[in-house]
């Protein structure tokens, strides 16, 4: 009789990731043919089959669905969580909610629960240290349990699952033109974010815009006192005429050093940022943001978790969609 084999052992065996065993075996377009023929002969050969308690209790629906929050400090990922709630209402579900912290341990540790099949489906935004280790097994584990995952916000990740996110790349290519419609060169960039996807995208949206100058104006940093320097030498020593901050706390700090610094804004220094409305209306002056539409994200990812729950998606096939961004002017872009 044939033994039974886990998805680690398989991949030890091959002498490949685990992750490259679970695209394998879903037919994931990121491996090659020989690599896939390879992968699946040897499942069969040692009668590989997924959990088989996760399977059972997938047979019937539980009518709940799991929401992994990365940082319940940002407001953005409130208003996500409000969407996704009256969107779940409606299809009779309930939400259970885990938060990461930005932790790739402690993502590891709810996806470990989440495959014991309390769950219909998963709703995940990868926390920053699993995209800055580039580490997705434990992910690819949740896709092995046959339990459907999709992925919202930072959403460009090579993992077979539907995802939604925000236009990044063009709302920062759409904010930095505006500046230059207005006869600014000098415009500037600022983030902490740089080192994660959302934040890399929305940096390359700023330099196609600005492809045409010789010199462009970026500081980045993940450490707040390093990026309040980077940010008060773009202003004072360089000099520049506007600034867009791609998260929270580099706008935050730029308003900071403006304000010690004497910068007037906007009459000074012109400044866009992607941070809540909530927090923007209040600052003096008030801070032109980009406006991401959170609840309808989330409203819009429980209604892809449910067409995939529905079969209205082809196995092997997955859904990305795209919310558009609104840039809101307020006091800080005033001319």
């Amino acid at each position: 009789m044939k033994s039974k084999i886990t998805l680690k052992e398989l991949a030890k065996l091959l002498n490949v990731s685990v992750s490259t065993v679970s695209k394998a075996l879903h037919d994931s377009p990121e491996i090659s043919p020989k690599t896939a023929e390879r992968v699946k002969e040897l499942a069969k050969l040692h009668n590989y089959r997924p959990n088989p308690v996760a399977v059972n209790l997938k047979k019937s629906k539980t009518g709940t669905i799991g929401v992994v929050i990365p940082n319940i400090s940002n407001s953005f990922f409130a208003r996500v969580l409000s969407g996704m709630e009256a969107e779940a209402q409606k299809h009779d579900q309930q939400v259970i909610t885990y938060i990461s912290n930005e932790s790739l341990e402690r993502e590891k540790q709810i996806c470990d629960l989440l495959t014991s099949g309390m769950v219909d489906g998963v709703l995940i935004a990868v926390s920053e240290e699993t995209q800055k280790k580039q580490a997705y097994d434990h992910l690819y584990a949740l896709l092995d349990y046959d339990i459907p995952v999709v992925i919202y916000d930072r959403i460009n990740l090579g993992l077979p699952a539907d995802k939604i996110g925000v236009d990044d790349e063009k709302s920062f290519y759409e904010a930095t033109q505006f500046f230059r419609t207005k006869g600014l060169h000098k415009v500037g960039l600022a983030s902490a974010i740089h080192h994660v996807g959302i934040g890399q995208l929305r940096i390359k949206g700023y330099e196609q815009a600005m492809q045409d100058e010789e010199n462009l104006h970026t500081v980045t940093s993940t450490k707040p006192v390093d990026l309040k320097s980077k940010i008060r030498n773009l202003i004072v020593s360089e000099k520049i005429e506007a600034l867009l901050c791609t998260d929270f706390e580099s706008a935050i700090l730029a308003t900071r050093v403006a304000y010690e610094e004497n910068i007037k804004i906007p009459e000074d220094l012109k400044l866009i940022g992607y941070i809540s409305r909530e927090v923007a209306q209040y600052l003096t002056p008030s801070l032109s943001y980009i406006e991401q539409h959170p609840q309808e994200l989330g409203i819009k990812a429980v209604e892809i978790l449910n067409n995939r729950l529905d079969g209205k998606y082809k196995t092997g096939e997955f859904e990305e969609k795209i919310v558009s961004t609104t840039l809101v002017h307020l006091e800080s872009t005033g001319f």
